[in-house]
């Protein structure tokens, strides 16, 4: 049985749905289906994209008719692919951008080698970012981010990375962990790893290497330079580092 991809879609620029539909026939040779989701400012900015999404099978498309906030969006989307799949059917939980950078360089094999090998004893899985691939982000987003992996490691004993780019699991662990997700906004992949702390098991990944540059078809370099001298995108990720270091000391105390 293929494995299934869940992927949140907000795109009102239409920077990622080509990034998706070119790497569509890989991913059908990848995974069985892609459950997306599509925000309504998405669909009224690039229709065309909207008639190709829903001429293709392949997708399960949910098509919010009001804007929703960043949670509510992603547990929509989550709960869905978790009530119409088996309860042993794997998900991967991941974003396109992410999916369209492994797919369409030198790291293609290992990914797709990666995503074949994940069984159900080996979930809940979070594909981490290996030193290899943190060295290719800026160093504001390393720094910060590796902050809260520190801390969830003294709190629990456990290096987990609780801002989560890909998570593999049934839908089964899936359903079980959404009662336990209250946060609306991006932090609350956060508390995916907390629900699953102590079940979840983690593998460092080179193709997790930063994506922003061949997504928007920048230099690395000079696109790096330019996030790491930008106060806007520092405070960007202090606004949901600080609430995961906030859950994190709450989860402690309980």
């Amino acid at each position: 049985m293929k494995p299934v991809a869940v992927i949140p879609m907000n795109d009102p620029m239409g920077i990622l749905f080509p990034h998706l539909e070119a790497v569509t026939p890989l991913l059908k040779e990848i995974f069985g289906c892609v459950f997306v989701s599509v925000t309504a400012v998405t669909q009224k900015a690039i229709p065309d994209y909207m008639a190709w999404l829903k001429n293709d099978t392949f997708f399960r498309a949910i098509y919010h008719k009001t804007e929703l906030s960043v949670g509510e969006d992603f547990l929509t989307l989550y709960a869905n692919a978790a009530n119409a799949c088996e309860p042993e059917q794997i998900l991967h939980l991941c974003f396109i951008d992410r999916l369209a950078f492994a797919l369409q360089n030198s790291h293609q094999a290992a990914f797709i080698q990666d995503i074949q090998q994940v069984t159900p004893e080996d979930t809940p899985l979070i594909f981490q970012r290996s030193e290899a691939a943190w060295a290719t982000h800026p160093y504001n987003y390393q720094q910060l981010e590796q902050v809260v992996t520190q801390v969830g490691q003294w709190l629990f004993g456990k290096q987990l990375d609780f801002a989560w780019c890909h998570l593999a699991l049934q839908a089964q662990q899936l359903r079980q962990m959404i009662p336990h997700v209250h946060r609306r906004d991006i932090s609350l992949v956060a508390e995916f790893t907390l629900a699953g702390k102590d079940v979840i098991k983690t593998k460092e990944v080179d193709w997790l290497a930063w994506e922003d540059p061949f997504i928007f078809d920048r230099d690395p370099q000079q696109l790096k330079a330019e996030k790491e001298q930008s106060v806007e995108e520092t405070q960007k990720r202090l606004n949901y580092v600080i609430p995961i270091l906030q859950l994190l000391s709450a989860a402690s105390r309980t």
